[in-house]
């Protein structure tokens, strides 16, 4: 047992600075924290809603909500009505495109770099494992306190 809860301090170290590294990048950029977030989830390419960027990166949807008023009257995003249900779709427009791009290019680098650096000595199942360990504790941390 001791083994570990040593493990998981270990693990929420290591998630925390990572964390605390990508706040301190956005913000030495002039951006919010949560706000790279949803840029990051749109700039996978694929289409979005509100809904699924709040599941996916645990975000209040007032939070996502405030994200996405702002990067519409900047002219980043669009929204657009999905079929069959009342989710609005949001898509980057170019000028969001080219904005995502010039912000998040040195990021990705680093990430890449980072990437490599670990895989150098670690197999790429590391990710699974952590997957694996964040979808456990979510649904722990849910069965504790619902809702």
């Amino acid at each position: 047992m001791e083994k570990e809860l040593e493990l998981v301090r270990r693990l929420t170290h290591a998630v925390n600075k990572s964390d605390g590294a990508y706040y301190l990048w956005a913000r030495r950029r002039g951006a919010k924290e949560n706000a790279l977030a949803v840029l990051y989830a749109l700039d996978d390419g694929a289409p979005h809603s509100q809904k699924q960027i709040c599941r996916e990166w645990c975000m209040p949807k007032t939070t996502v909500n405030t994200i996405v008023g702002e990067f519409l009257r900047q002219g980043y995003v669009t929204l657009q009505r999905e079929e069959h249900t009342r989710e609005k779709i949001i898509c980057l427009t170019e000028e969001g495109r080219a904005y995502a791009t010039g912000l998040m290019k040195d990021l990705y680098t680093a990430e890449r770099k980072a990437m490599e650096a670990t895989l150098a000595q670690y197999p790429p199942e590391f990710v699974d494992a952590m997957e694996c360990f964040a979808q456990a504790l979510c649904e722990g941390l849910e069965a504790q306190a619902p809702g």
